[in-house]
């Protein structure tokens, strides 16, 4: 069973209208018992391994990883890595303590999420983080872009992956993943991690966000933004939504009806009244919610109202307040 790195990309038409690559590469992990590779864009990695309900409540326990190796990995070193990040993403990162976990955005001039990614700071001289599959080489691009006269290098990581666990994320060496469950216990699948995920109304980039939307819309203030930082490429609309409330589009959970079998897809429709009123990101079966998904909504739709996505009657919970602001904090 092959795995390369960096991987081989294709195109996708599932995720952002096609502009989102995929890779090819294939875990070591896929070759265990049971093991069901996931569609884009988490192919190259197990969907389960034939216990879906089971792996979710083993993940909670603390009683398993997730494979997410999948994901792409990239450095940022030097003496001015953190000033020089913190000087151009949403992030407090100038004083960022060593081996703290962070959610950072790179945003348009308009304050669109243009990028996304979790990084860690060895304290030393490397900034580790990592990224949507595919999307890596990107923001790679981006941020070699920007380095000027700063004492920092850019550079995808081949050597490094990722995984999950009950309490975040970690890096581990990537020649080590198929020894991982005699050290770790069997893996399960990124349904039971997606699941869990959208339980606790985390978007995903790419999946639960468009080309078109803010960080106001889907909660991820004071998350992977920090309110109280100076200048950064896209802020005067952040702060604008901020102070005024009342965020375009907002983040809702659905829960959906139990009694239909298939899940909405993303990119369907969520109507109200038979018009449009927004698009499913991402969705899932969790063990005690039953089917579960997110969507992104229009900010006037009545949040007791129940909605139909693909299909199937949804009832939703509020995730971003319609009127989300400086006096309306997101609710999670």
């Amino acid at each position: 069973m092959p795995t390369t790195w960096p991987p081989r990309v294709s195109r996708c038409s599932r995720i952002c209208g096609g502009s989102s690559p995929v890779s090819e590469y294939r875990s070591p992990l896929l070759a265990l018992p049971g093991a069901v590779e996931g569609d884009a864009p988490d192919t190259g990695v197990a969907a389960h391994y034939g216990s879906i309900v089971a792996e979710q409540r083993r993940l909670i326990a603390g009683e398993a990883f997730v494979d997410l190796s999948h994901r792409d990995v990239f450095t940022v070193t030097g003496p001015d890595r953190l000033s020089w990040l913190h000087a151009l993403t949403t992030q407090h990162l100038e004083s960022l303590a060593p081996n703290v976990p962070t959610e950072v955005l790179l945003l348009t001039p308009q304050g669109r999420i243009e990028h996304a990614f979790s990084g860690i700071d060895d304290g030393e001289n490397v900034f580790r983080a990592h990224t949507e599959p595919g999307a890596g080489a990107a923001v790679v691009e981006f941020l070699d872009r920007m380095r000027f006269m700063s004492r920092v290098e850019v550079a995808l990581d081949p050597s490094t992956a990722v995984i999950g666990t009950a309490t975040g994320w970690q890096f581990v060496d990537r020649a080590e993943l198929a020894g991982l469950p005699d050290r770790l216990g069997a893996p399960v699948g990124t349904w039971a991690h997606e699941a869990l995920r959208i339980e606790q109304g985390m978007p995903r980039f790419g999946l639960d966000t468009d080309d078109r939307t803010i960080p106001n819309e889907v909660g991820l203030l004071n998350v992977a933004v920090h309110m109280d930082k100076g200048c950064y490429r896209g802020q005067e609309t952040v702060a604008r939504v901020y102070n005024l409330g009342r965020p375009p589009r907002r983040l809702v959970r659905l829960l959906l009806d139990g009694s239909v079998e298939h899940l909405p897809p993303h990119g369907s429709e969520v109507m109200l009244d038979d018009k449009v009123v927004g698009t499913v990101g991402s969705s899932a079966r969790h063990h005690e919610l039953g089917p579960i998904a997110l969507a992104i909504v229009k900010r006037n739709v009545d949040p007791s109202a129940t909605v139909i996505a693909d299909g199937v009657a949804a009832t939703q919970e509020v995730i971003v307040d319609p009127d989300a602001g400086l006096h309306v904090r997101a609710a999670r």
